[in-house]
């Protein structure tokens, strides 16, 4: 997948986030203006509030990923196939149900976090 890279975070402070399905961390100001790269069937630009319900302040670690096709880690982590940019290792909550139904109805694919 060829695809151009996600947003750099502006800032490596108290304001990231994390997408609740893909794990890209972008800033809250980020998810606002441009959604999520991965994820544009949330809409996050559209619906502000869905920022803070399709992202977490809660995660583990990050990583950089260039060139996801040829990473080892960004396939061991199983984002291989998303955008180039900054991941996070985990995140510890699960996707709100009616955006579970959303990407049900989208035909993609979500891995609840290990508990």
């Amino acid at each position: 997948m060829a695809s151009a890279p996600a947003q750099i975070p502006t800032s490596f402070g108290h304001e990231l986030r994390a997408c609740l399905r893909c794990r890209l961390v972008k800033t809250y100001d980020q998810f606002r203006e441009s959604g999520c790269e991965n994820c544009p069937f949330f809409k996050m630009e559209e619906d502000h509030e869905r920022v803070v319900d399709c992202t977490t302040p809660n995660f583990n670690g990050i990583i950089s990923v260039m060139d996801p096709t040829r990473s080892w880690a960004a396939r061991w982590l199983r984002i291989g196939r998303f955008v180039p940019g900054v991941y996070t290792l985990a995140v510890s909550e699960a996707l709100p149900e009616d955006l579970q139904t959303i990407c049900e109805d989208e035909r993609i694919q979500y891995v609840p976090p290990k508990r």
